[in-house]
């Protein structure tokens, strides 16, 4: 009688030990889950970035040389497109003349002051008449800079019809061809600078609480390439606010006490080491974590803080 009674007692106990283990490990699990997904700092929304430096020629004119070819690799001071410079010239030409034309009166005009100077010393002429001649000296030498200047301009825009990269990396979205005309201001180009891809990494607002300047970060490329590294350089101080219009009044989205859609924000990252066989192309997509450097800042505190936030 008291044998499997007791055994009866011994399976019930083992079936309570059970059921609180499973039940703990299933808690635990969902917590590992939404500590992960709501908490630790990654994301799939990643974007491999690059600075693009826009050519825009200074000068207006006819491309009568073109260089540069779509997608190419381009080094600093690599000519791109030569403008054609026979109106240029010609402006040249014109400022020095102009130039010469006032220098030559500058020169009369300081001998005629310098003839006054010796009759009004001797008293032959009036103060005022050798004051209008050194005045007439500080027009034509002023008339003489401004052509001055004129000419340097002239130069200084022959010189600009030869456009050149500034940067070392990549033409890209090519639409020029020689025999186009090219507009002083506008955009004619743009090169992809080879040195300054870095990773913009959209992460949910409630996981920025760990993330700081100078931690580490883990860069997968949808492309299938090996991992890289990089560091959190800034975070960005706002975004654009879509609930505002232009008609004066707010379009409030609705807000659920539960339920709330967490905005994304750039977490700009910049790249430790880029391996030469690893191919980037600005507009890629990317999955980041980041690593936290500072080991007493944990999240683990405010896993449910989501859910259930201080008063």
């Amino acid at each position: 009688m008291k044998s499997p009674l007791l055994r009866q007692i011994i399976l019930g106990l083992l079936r309570c030990v059970l059921t609180l283990a499973v039940t703990l490990a299933g808690v635990h699990a969902a917590r590992s889950c939404w500590t992960h997904y709501r908490t630790e700092p990654w994301t799939r929304d990643g974007r491999v970035n690059a600075e693009i430096v826009r050519i825009v020629p200074e000068v207006s004119g006819k491309i009568v040389q073109l260089h540069a070819k779509d997608n190419q690799l381009v080094n600093r001071g690599d000519v791109l497109f030569t403008i054609d410079t026979e109106s240029l010239s010609l402006a040249l030409r014109e400022a020095e003349a102009t130039l010469a034309t006032r220098e030559a009166d500058l020169s009369l005009k300081k001998e005629q002051a310098e003839r006054r100077k010796t009759l009004a010393n001797v008293k032959a002429i009036s103060a005022e008449e050798h004051n209008n001649a050194i005045s007439a000296v500080a027009v034509a030498q002023a008339a003489v800079d401004a052509a001055s200047a004129t000419r340097d301009l002239a130069k200084l825009n022959l010189e600009r019809s030869t456009v050149v990269s500034p940067v070392n990396g990549y033409v890209t979205n090519l639409h020029l061809r020689q025999g186009d005309y090219a507009t002083a201001g506008q955009e004619q180009l743009a090169i992809i600078d080879r040195d300054s891809f870095w990773i913009a990494g959209y992460f949910e607002e409630t996981k920025l609480a760990a993330i700081h300047s100078g931690d580490s970060a883990q860069i997968e490329l949808m492309g299938g390439s090996r991992p890289l590294t990089g560091h959190v350089e800034s975070i960005a101080r706002g975004i654009s606010d879509e609930a505002i219009t232009g008609k004066g009044l707010a379009n409030v989205d609705p807000v659920f006490n539960w339920v709330r859609l967490a905005q994304r924000i750039p977490v700009r990252i910049q790249l430790d080491q880029l391996p030469a066989d690893v191919f980037l192309s600005s507009g890629m997509s990317c999955n980041v974590r980041i690593v936290n450097s500072d080991p007493n800042n944990t999240t683990e505190e405010s896993s449910f803080a989501y859910l259930f936030p201080k008063r």
